[in-house]
């Protein structure tokens, strides 16, 4: 495909702001994570303070608790908290599997910045809920604002696409991937710490979330002033003879469209599976680690901060410099190596070496799905086609929790992820025996 590229210095920059606002917006994000706990408690106990029998968090609560009676082997009170946060954490990912492609192609039809600032209008509308949040409904209310809005990370990927060639790709969307696991490897950690900082008596956590709305509020100021538009046949092109601040907007001929080498629906079908299987385990693994060896949250903390910050130095170093596909064969190999020593260790000593192969996943296969799916898109049509991907992975994201626990509770730990493991034998038969390396080709 013949993309039309922007300088180097032009580059450079854009990849900083890209860089940037998308660790900003993710440190943000994952503030939430380790108080979901505690955060659903606050508003449990205080509905029963008010005793409101009729609130949409005890008729949630009634059908959480419904669903937990009807497993063969009991299921200790302590998970109600942390089924409700998986239920939560589902239907934003519907939601955003919902809004994805629509995002996408709001992008391809009125451009990346346009897009992306209507987003960040979404999420500060998002977090300004959830900072007035003094009731479970406005909470609620939050969580779908921002699961409706979030568009971020796609953009980021369309953007990254926009100004790289076929040969930069791999190495670009690394550092996308990058900006993930630093942010899940810090933002939890500082989330916490701010929760513990007390400033309104009727909702606790206002001083992270004040914080998290300040970063957001941060990182859409940084987009407006810096970033320009990336989409190609509109994007402002730096001419030799002008400094780099004296960019002008010059048409460009549309990017014809790229030869195919795999099809979307094996690119989206393999997204979805791989999700599926590796979102439950990922749900599944406080419970786990507390069953075997009563690990505290804090505990799961440090092993999931080490999966994180494993995966960013991976990323930094070694996914970037790997063929897209062989990135995803890598990571899929490595993820089946987890659940089949997941399903069977008795030791410390494997789990952190299961969660060592879960950071190679972490680093390699969405990084390299995306940067295969971007190759199969024309830039007119780019926007819409990774959202269509992304939404693909969010279904997946939003059964895989359920599925995978309630097979967890009914069969036990040996069969579910014996099951997981299979289906990643399924997914690696998808990348080694269906998906191709992409020619890559120079640009003109």
């Amino acid at each position: 495909m013949a993309n039309y590229a922007v300088s180097p210095a032009q580059r450079k920059r854009i990849l900083r702001v890209i860089f940037i606002s998308l660790l900003l917006d993710l440190i943000s994000f994952t503030f939430i994570l380790p108080l979901f706990p505690r955060l659903l408690e606050f508003y449990r106990n205080l509905e029963a303070a008010n005793h409101s029998s009729n609130s949409v968090l005890h008729r949630i609560l009634l059908g959480l608790n419904a669903y937990k009676q009807s497993f063969s082997r009991p299921i200790s009170d302590r998970y109600d908290i942390v089924l409700l946060g998986g239920a939560l954490g589902s239907l934003f990912s519907l939601l955003q599997a919902i809004a994805s492609p629509f995002i996408g192609s709001l992008s391809d039809k009125h451009g990346r910045r346009t897009a992306l600032l209507w987003s960040m209008a979404g999420n500060i509308a998002s977090v300004a809920l959830w900072v007035a949040a003094t009731d479970f409904r406005t909470f609620l209310a939050s969580r779908v604002v921002g699961g409706l809005s979030e568009g971020n990370v796609q953009l980021a990927t369309a953007m990254a696409a926009d100004i790289s060639d076929e040969k930069q790709r791999g190495s670009t969307m690394a550092l996308v991937g990058a900006c993930f696991s630093i942010a899940f490897t810090f933002g939890p950690a500082l989330g916490a710490a701010l929760a513990n900082v007390e400033t309104v008596a009727a909702n606790p956590f206002a001083t992270a979330a004040g914080f998290s709305l300040l970063l957001i509020l941060v990182e859409t100021l940084y987009l407006y002033l810096y970033l320009p538009e990336t989409r190609p046949e509109t994007r402002p092109v730096t001419r030799p003879a002008e400094s780099s601040n004296e960019s002008v907007l010059k048409a460009q001929r549309p990017a014809e469209h790229p030869a195919r080498t795999n099809s979307y629906r094996l690119l989206n079908a393999t997204h979805f599976v791989f999700i599926l299987f590796f979102s439950g385990m990922e749900f599944s693994f406080p419970f786990m680690t507390y069953d075997l060896f009563a690990y505290t949250p804090s505990q799961s903390g440090k092993l999931l901060g080490f999966i994180g910050l494993l995966a960013s130095i991976l990323q930094g170093g070694v996914t970037r410099r790997l063929p897209p596909l062989r990135a995803v064969q890598a990571g899929v190999v490595s993820c089946t190596a987890s659940f089949f020593l997941l399903g069977r260790l008795t030791t410390e000593a494997g789990l952190w070496a299961a969660a060592s192969l879960l950071a190679v996943t972490t680093a390699t296969v969405v990084t390299g799905l995306n940067t295969l799916s971007s190759f199969e898109a024309a830039a007119s049509e780019r926007g819409g086609k990774l959202g269509n991907h992304r939404s693909w992975g969010q279904v997946g994201r939003a059964l895989g929790p359920l599925l995978f626990c309630t097979l967890y509770w009914w069969a036990g730990r040996d069969v579910a992820y014996g099951i997981g493991g299979a289906g990643m034998l399924g997914v690696g038969a998808l990348v080694f025996g269906g998906l191709k390396a992409p020619q890559i080709q120079q640009t003109s």
